[in-house]
């Protein structure tokens, strides 16, 4: 890095009068050319505040946050009209929800600084400057994918253990899914990682998706206003197929409880038995369990299965069915009915 940074007050070089073309004449002197100049010199001067992020030693945070949040949304304001750069979080998270076609990825949310832009794309093994890699970008942006995933599954499903939440979190988190959103947003092609890496499947895995964590800090970071917002909102919508996927969990289980209720009695047995291993896929175990009925005439009589993701929500499946079977469940209390009048 130079040590001597040009002034951010200093005109742009090259950058004298402008001329800018209006229907078939030039204008050089006017009004509104000069306006246009001033305007172009401060989005210049707005421009190279924001991206002053550390080179002078100093973090703009120290400065003064207030003036570095009035400066990213006055340089959003000046951009509108001939940037795609939005100039409030309503008109982002607008974008972010905008799918084009089923299946398509929310919008990819722009980082508002390009120093740490460049960041996010440098793995640590091309820089011995940490401030200038994603070292130390990936720690942060992992904190808050942590959070902002335990945060949405919290509130999408909210009768479900604390174990359950710890496993829906790692489907949503773990380095597979992130590597594969890194490379659908295509941010694997505009990294700069040490040439071996590509050839070798578990660590490109792993480096895909601390870039793609580096790139959910630098959002939010380049964006003290409304960065966490903007972020919180494009990975709300990357996540909820998967989370649709998973399906809504019943609010409570209580066919268990209604079972047993229409169809127990003295001596008779409802058993719940493991009916094959649980099946892992995805980090995730599905448990199958079945439930039998002993008495009435009937010996380990099959009455329903059921599938979940603990042997509670699977047991409760299976009582559903068995409630579902309305002509099984007759069928036994004509039995029951028949045993009860003769005692």
């Amino acid at each position: 890095m130079d040590s001597k940074r040009k002034s951010i007050f200093s005109l742009p070089q090259n950058r004298g009068p402008k001329k800018a073309k209006h229907g078939n004449s030039i204008c050089t002197e006017d009004s509104s050319c000069q306006t246009e100049d001033r305007l172009d010199l401060l989005r210049h001067l707005l421009q190279d505040i924001i991206n002053h992020d550390g080179s002078s030693g100093h973090s703009v945070h120290e400065v003064n946050a207030n003036i570095f949040k009035a400066a990213t949304e006055l340089h959003a304001a000046l951009h509108c009209e001939n940037s795609p750069m939005p100039s409030t979080v309503t008109t982002l998270s607008r974008e972010i929800s905008e799918i084009t076609e089923k299946g398509s990825l929310p919008k990819l949310p722009p980082i508002l600084n390009r120093g740490l832009e460049r960041a996010v794309f440098t793995h640590p093994g091309v820089s011995n400057n940490i401030k200038t890699t994603y070292d130390r970008l990936e720690v942060l942006g992992d904190a808050y994918i942590e959070l902002i995933s335990t945060k949405l599954i919290w509130e999408t499903f909210q009768e479900i253990p604390s174990g359950r939440i710890s496993q829906i979190r790692e489907l949503l988190v773990k380095n597979e899914t992130l590597s594969d959103y890194a490379t659908k947003y295509e941010l694997d092609s505009r990294a700069s990682v040490p040439p071996d890496y590509v050839n070798q499947p578990k660590r490109w895995i792993k480096t895909k998706a601390d870039i793609f964590e580096a790139y959910v800090a630098a959002v939010i970071l380049s964006n003290p206003a409304h960065g966490y917002d903007v972020a919180e909102s494009w990975l709300t919508q990357l996540w909820s197929p998967k989370l649709e996927q998973l399906g809504k969990p019943n609010s409570s289980l209580h066919a268990k409880e209604t079972l047993a209720k229409r169809i127990m009695g003295k001596g008779i047995k409802l058993t719940y038995i493991d009916e094959c291993p649980p099946a892992r896929q995805r980090g995730l175990q599905t448990f199958s369990i079945g439930v039998y009925l002993t008495g009435w005439g009937w010996d380990h009589k099959h009455l329903g299965s059921g599938k979940g993701s603990n042997k509670a929500i699977a047991g409760d499946e299976a009582a559903q069915q068995a409630l579902r079977n309305e002509k099984l469940i007759d069928e036994i209390l004509v039995a029951k009915r028949a045993y009860l009048e003769k005692v």
